[in-house]
């Protein structure tokens, strides 16, 4: 896996908010620092997109496409159908002569790649023989069957994704050309250099719209609209096969979109539990208009839709569908090398965190994983830390506290702003007689002191320090010092016990 996605260090402020929403949790945090796991991940781009400090960031290649033009190379564009949702009022022809004010030869649309796919599609199904047929035009998808749930790679169709069939054409027409994917998705990036010679570049439409604005250039609004294409409503939940005809009566047809649904079919489709199907997969929820790179301020999901339903047509673009063997695309399974450790590792990692028994594992998902269990695996392999447990660290904290506070000698009690008793300890019940805290718990300090000097500290604000009073109803002597905090609507009081130094 590239560097597609990368972490600014400085930013990352343990919230792990990443790992609570990354699918395959392949985020390593270690030294404060949520740091992503190449080999694990699947490039969703969901810790992208929810962290709130922005500390993920997706490379941006915008340089590497001006380095083509500046060569003089022939830069042909191939632009995700999803781009009427994210550049709102405009058609491919305002696209296209946007991009060639930037330098770009011609544009062309993926959905004329996502023609040639769907055909193929429509010929497996047709032909009846594999039982299960998932969809291959979502990298992340692929990636996520290749990584993690390999044993269902036989169902998955074996063809190039929509943006390679388009830009393997752009080559045979234009020889030569450097082609250019413009997309929401981060998993593109990876998909174009995992399969070189197809795809040169890929630029998602935030990096695009940056570009256009450093250019000045403004889009055009103009919808042009052709019965011709269908296949633009691949970008949508459902658009696979809403443009494919599914002849076969003895199969089934379903979309999935969201990669934890598409995790629970795929243990279906492993477990045997789903037979003749052809099984439309995306990872982002309302499929690629709900993809990771389009533009933020763009997110409309009901009216996304509607941009793409309206502008796609009844019919198929006129495209010629290349030989079969042209379209084979080999996905193999991708090792993932984690050590899963046994039982009693297990068990040993919990009882550091706190975990005695089956009951303490609250389960709580703050560090970012579903179990306590899931935790100390990933404790195991190196991907998390004890730290990451806030109910123990909670609980560690308070043990800590609460052994100074009832082992000190000083006296210290709590006051709330009405002066009534909210905690004591030990020492502090000795030294007033007091048999049990609950004795006095809620209840008036001038039941036990008298009230004038944390009257006087709450009125003017000012903490008291090492004040030397006399108390006549125990004989003792104190130096007390007296703290108001107001954060916490409390008056704390520590006393230390002096009445030896003053006798002598």
């Amino acid at each position: 896996m590239s560097d597609c996605l990368k972490l600014k260090k400085a930013n990352c402020k343990n919230c792990y908010k990443c790992i609570r929403h990354c699918p395959v949790k392949s985020i390593r945090f270690s030294n404060n620092q949520a740091n992503i796991v190449e080999d694990e991940c699947i490039l969703c781009g969901k810790c992208f997109i929810i962290c709130p400090q922005n500390a993920k960031e997706i490379r941006n290649d915008v340089g590497v496409v001006k380095s083509f033009l500046e060569d003089g190379n022939t830069v042909v564009a191939s632009i995700a159908p999803s781009f009427i949702a994210n550049y709102e009022g405009t058609g491919i022809k305002g696209m296209e002569d946007a991009l060639k004010k930037l330098g770009f030869t011609a544009a062309e649309e993926t959905a004329l790649g996502a023609t040639v796919v769907k055909s193929r599609y429509d010929e497996m199904v047709k032909e009846g023989k594999q039982n299960v047929i998932i969809s291959s035009c979502c990298h992340t998808v692929n990636t996520l069957i290749q990584k993690h749930y390999p044993e269902a790679l036989p169902s998955l169709a074996h063809i190039l994704s929509p943006m390679q069939a388009h830009c393997t054409s752009i080559k045979e027409r234009y020889p030569g050309a450097k082609t250019v994917f413009i997309g929401p998705c981060i998993s593109k990036k990876a998909e174009a250099e995992q399969y070189p010679g197809i795809v040169d570049c890929v630029l998602t439409f935030e990096e695009l719209t940056e570009w256009l604005n450093e250019e000045n250039i403004q889009i055009e609004k103009n919808i042009d609209t052709t019965e011709e294409s269908r296949a633009r409503l691949f970008p949508t939940t459902g658009g696979i096969l809403r443009s494919m005809f599914c002849e076969n009566d003895d199969y089934s047809y379903m979309s999935v979109d969201g990669v934890e649904n598409c995790i629970e079919v795929l243990k279906d489709v492993i477990a045997g539990n789903l037979g003749k199907c052809f099984i439309e997969m995306s990872a982002c929820v309302g499929s690629c208009i709900g993809g990771p790179a389009m533009d933020a301020n763009k997110r409309s999901p009901v009216r996304d839709f509607m941009a793409v339903d309206r502008y796609s047509g009844k019919k198929d673009f006129n495209v010629k569908k290349p030989d079969n063997d042209k379209l084979k695309k080999d996905m193999t399974f991708v090792g993932v090398t984690n050590y899963m450790p046994g039982s009693k590792a297990i068990e040993e990692i919990l009882h550091k965190m706190g975990k005695m028994t089956p009951e303490q594992e609250l389960n709580c998902g703050s560090c970012g994983y579903d179990t306590c269990r899931e935790k100390a695996i990933a404790v195991y392999q190196g991907k998390a830390d004890l730290t990451m447990c806030l109910p123990f660290l909670k609980e560690k904290a308070e043990s800590f506290s609460g052994n100074i506070v009832n082992n000190t000698p000083n006296r210290i009690f709590v006051l709330n702003e009405n002066l009534e008793v909210q905690q004591m300890n030990k020492a502090a019940l000795e030294i007033m007689n007091i048999s049990h805290e609950s004795d006095i718990l809620g209840e008036p300090v001038v039941r036990i002191l008298d009230p004038q000097i944390y009257e006087d500290v709450l009125q003017s604000g000012e903490d008291v320090h090492d004040k030397r009073i006399y108390l006549a109803e125990y004989g003792k002597y104190v130096e007390e010092t007296v703290i108001y905090d107001s954060s916490y609507h409390i008056i704390i009081s520590i006393m230390r016990d002096v009445t030896k130094e003053e006798k002598e």
